[in-house]
């Protein structure tokens, strides 16, 4: 399957990248089929080719999510943003697994408390 995603370019510190064609198996940096465009993210500018694009997506390429997001964003192609990303948990991140949620204090209330009993002392002889 033919994919259309980002592959990184530029010195370190000032990324840019190409928007590319490519098997969805490789790598970004393998080589690719074709290159549609370019997005500097500095400057917020997308340079794209939209006849190769729209002949891509026609012939059965899927977009990344990023992709479909900056061309959505600059109005290259018509449709909904998706989720890109989804940030982890602090507790995740850490290494802990993430806490359960207090019970709420409905459930609390239909539990009776639990009573302490106090066996009675032996007698002493």
């Amino acid at each position: 399957m033919l994919k259309i995603r980002l592959a990184r370019v530029g010195k370190r510190g000032h990324a840019t990248f190409r928007i590319v064609v490519t098997e969805h198996t490789r790598p970004p940096k393998s080589g690719s089929l074709a290159q549609l465009g370019s997005y500097d993210p500095h400057m917020n500018v997308v340079r794209v080719n939209a006849e190769t694009l729209k002949h891509h997506l026609a012939h059965g390429a899927k977009l990344s999510p990023t992709v479909q997001n900056l061309l959505i964003e600059h109005k290259v192609i018509e449709g909904k943003k998706v989720v890109a990303w989804k940030p982890r948990r602090k507790q995740e991140a850490n290494g802990q697994p993430a806490k359960t949620p207090a019970p709420s204090a409905e459930a609390t209330e239909k539990t009776p408390p639990e009573q302490k009993t106090e066996a009675p002392a032996a007698p002493s002889t």
